[in-house]
């Protein structure tokens, strides 16, 4: 856990991710990112040298046989406040509007549903479980399927909700989670989406792990590309 919480602790200094009497509240989807981040953003606000309160919420895609009682049981052991938005987000999406290409739709739903539950009970910043590999992956589903260079930002305000978005994980690669020993021991909820590992990022997920066989550090690579300042600005834009 040492080298997660340096490598978040880095990331929150470099981009300034959190200021005192920040109330920060963790998106939940139940998956290992998301998890992770929740774990690691408790263990460190106990020696974080800015003061913070740390909350979750779950938005819930309304799919049935989806039972959240392990993650609400660590946040009620851990004292972090823990919400359920309940949503008609994944009959919407797969039932009525059948789209063909589910995940943007799907996401913007959700992100509308958390944005709003976090005003609702009060916080000012919502942190995303995305790691190294997500910035990535979502770079090269920009260029493919958009033919544009884009990627989220580690900080982002949001001027509509006014809310700031921040992912204190993206110097830190999904394989470190996957494989930190105390992680595993965490409440991870299966996804039961029907796009489920069919979708255009799992796509590109695939090619970048065969691309890796070849080019091992492109995950680095292409990161110290995006977070060039003299480059691409992405992050800076």
């Amino acid at each position: 856990m040492k080298r997660i919480l340096g490598s978040m602790r880095r990331a929150i200094q470099d981009y300034n991710m959190i200021q005192p009497g920040d109330r920060i509240v963790v998106g939940v989807s139940g998956g290992k990112d998301s998890m992770a981040l929740l774990h690691s953003l408790n263990l460190y606000r106990r020696f974080s040298p800015v003061p913070f309160e740390l909350g979750a919420i779950t938005v819930d895609l309304g799919f049935e046989d989806v039972d959240y009682t392990s993650i609400s049981e660590y946040c009620k052991e851990n004292d972090i406040p823990y919400y359920i938005k309940r949503t008609d987000i994944g009959k919407i999406v797969f039932d009525i509007r059948k789209e063909k290409s589910p995940c943007a739709l799907c996401s913007n739903l959700k992100r509308g549903a958390l944005h709003k539950e976090a005003k609702l009970h009060g916080y000012n910043k919502v942190a995303l479980g995305h790691h190294s590999n997500d910035v990535v992956e979502t770079f090269f589903m920009s260029l493919f399927y958009e033919s544009r260079l884009n990627c989220f930002a580690p900080v982002t305000y949001l001027d509509r909700s006014e809310l700031t978005v921040i992912r204190p994980f993206i110097y830190i690669k999904e394989k470190d989670i996957k494989f930190n020993q105390t992680l595993k021991e965490l409440p991870v909820i299966k996804s039961n989406c029907p796009a489920d590992g069919i979708t255009k990022r799992a796509e590109v997920k695939d090619l970048i792990r065969s691309l890796q066989k070849t080019y091992p550090d492109l995950i680095d690579r292409v990161l110290k590309a995006i977070s060039n300042k003299e480059q691409l600005h992405l992050w800076f834009s």
